[in-house]
């Protein structure tokens, strides 16, 4: 995929991955970013116009201090929209808290997008299923809340940096406090911002794909993510735990491409 950058109404420099063709997907990121690869990412580029935006505060994204609350979250997405000038409307996709963010979206502007796909999204709260505080967890200790095999989520998270280098361990330090200090300002201290009084406005078609193994999210969320929404389906997927569409990227693109024709 290839790189360039927009900048919105707002004065934010946004960095965006894009490729393929035909009808276009926009797919935002969770709390943890976009990944080295993004190898379902690409795969979708042979049926659609993939989008991907870092959110400010990731990659090369630039105004995450001007982001203080979930409606300016909500509206930044729609402002990248305006910016990318689509030519028509785009189909949403959102992982974990881009999930959140794209329920949002899809709420206050519910005729601007075609179809929504979320991936195991935050935005919800059971008291009988609390959500880990990733806050509160060092980077090691994510990985078995994050995936079905912990191994892959290591694999992932680090990309391969050398830990022992002190210097590239400062950056990646330095690199993640600063992701986690923009998605704390709609998770923390929980991942609820009540978008569950506004989903009733969510007139989009909608797939909600969960893994069975999520730990982080429970699959009992995505069943109540199903019961709030007026046009859901939800599909599960083995194998798989919060990092869906990495773990099982076949099986995943498979469905969203089915999904949104």
């Amino acid at each position: 995929m290839e790189s360039r950058f927009v900048e919105t109404r707002a004065g934010r420099k946004v960095h965006v991955l894009e490729g393929g063709s035909g009808r276009p997907l926009i797919f935002l990121h969770g709390a943890g970013g976009l990944f080295e690869e993004n190898p379902f990412l690409e795969s979708l580029t042979e049926n659609f116009h993939v989008l991907a935006p870092e959110w400010p505060g990731y990659g090369q994204s630039t105004g995450e201090d001007s982001l203080e609350d979930m409606l300016d979250f909500t509206l930044h997405g729609w402002d990248v929209v305006d910016a990318l000038e689509l030519g028509e409307k785009p189909h949403l996709m959102g992982h974990s808290m881009g999930g959140m963010i794209a329920a949002e979206m899809a709420c206050t502007a519910p005729s601007s997008l075609g179809k929504l796909a979320l991936i195991c999204p935050a935005g919800l709260w059971l008291d009988e299923y609390p959500i880990p505080d990733l806050f509160s967890m060092l980077p090691h200790e994510w990985p078995p809340v994050l995936a079905h095999d912990p191994a892959f989520a290591m694999k992932l998270l680090t990309a391969g940096v050398d830990f022992n280098d002190p210097v590239v361990l400062e950056k990646f330090l330095v690199d993640n406090a600063k992701r986690m200090g923009t998605a704390g300002k709609i998770l923390f201290p929980i991942p609820n911002r009540r978008l569950s009084k506004r989903l009733y406005r969510l007139q989009a078609e909608t797939l909600i794909a969960w893994g069975k193994s999520d730990k982080l999210i429970a699959p009992a969320y995505g069943e109540r993510w199903s019961e709030l929404l007026p046009h859901a389906k939800l599909e599960w997927f083995d194998d798989a735990g919060h990092l869906l569409p990495y773990e099982v990227p076949d099986a995943f693109v498979a469905t969203v491409t089915k999904f949104l024709g």
